[in-house]
């Protein structure tokens, strides 16, 4: 059976710690070429440039662009005909249905889904609380390896299995390691609806707030089993399976209000 070959990129820039250990991971059993932005491109979702500086990197290819980009980019110019694009591992959770369009990870994977590629986004749930703050935690490869070890068996196996003939791409979201080395297991999972953002104007200024992450803190959050948040929170590994295109149903109450347009 010949090497597969797989197009790796992410959100948090090519020299982050998740993308490196993501890297390694995949390379040994894989032919993996890196085509991921130079800078930090966090929450940009489906953004896309017109042109993209390129420049050569001992992974791969290292892009003045966003994730979308680097998508397009490698599946159009730089890669083409790699069998898989795996996008991650990201410092921080993309869980949430509401979270899906922000994320430059997932948008990477949506991208792919256009090309008829199969793709899966990881992320790493670090949470907040305790003496550090989170952005201050999973600062070593070791801090990924739950992430890195669903990539590596979803990366060999999925596509093999079928998994992609029902669905576009995978959005898998990884506990940190349990202190007590136990491996986290694995559940496939749906997004959560739960929407907690608020806004508050003071002196010219609109503050916005995620309040989701405090309940991800405390654990009282009301996600029932099943969803993507409720997996993470206990300390499982969560798989999505997810489609890209968006859906289109008969809807009689647009269609009448559509035939009276011109009455």
């Amino acid at each position: 059976m010949s090497e597969s070959s797989i197009l790796l990129t992410n959100d948090d820039g090519i020299e982050s710690v998740g993308f490196r250990a993501l890297y390694d991971a995949l390379s040994e059993f894989a032919d993996v070429t890196a085509v991921a932005p130079e800078t930090d491109q966090s929450a940009v979702g489906r953004k896309m440039s017109t042109d993209a500086i390129v420049s050569e990197h001992e992974l791969g290819y290292a892009l003045q662009g966003t994730p979308a980009d680097c998508t397009v980019a490698g599946l159009e110019a730089l890669c083409p005909d790699v069998d898989m694009v795996v996008s991650g591992i990201n410092k921080g959770a993309n869980i949430g249905a509401y979270v899906l369009g922000r994320s430059g990870t997932v948008s990477a994977a949506v991208e792919a889904a256009f090309f008829d590629v199969p793709a899966i986004a990881l992320s790493l749930y670090v949470p907040g609380g305790g003496d550090r703050a989170w952005h201050e935690k999973a600062t070593e490869p070791e801090d990924f390896r739950e992430a890195t070890a669903a990539a590596t068996y979803l990366a060999k196996h999925a596509k093999s299995a079928g998994v992609f003939g029902q669905c576009d791409y995978l959005n898998v979201n990884a506990p940190m390691p349990d202190p007590d080395g136990e491996p986290a297991d694995m559940q496939v999972t749906y997004p959560s609806e739960l929407y907690d953002m608020t806004a508050e104007y003071n002196n010219g200024t609109v503050k916005l707030h995620d309040a989701v992450w405090e309940r991800m803190q405390t654990g009282n959050i009301p996600d029932p089993d099943g969803t993507d948040r409720r997996a993470v929170v206990e300390g499982r590994i969560s798989v999505s399976p997810l489609t890209a295109p968006h859906t289109t149903h008969r809807h009689e109450a647009l269609d009448a209000l559509a035939e009276t347009y011109m009455d």
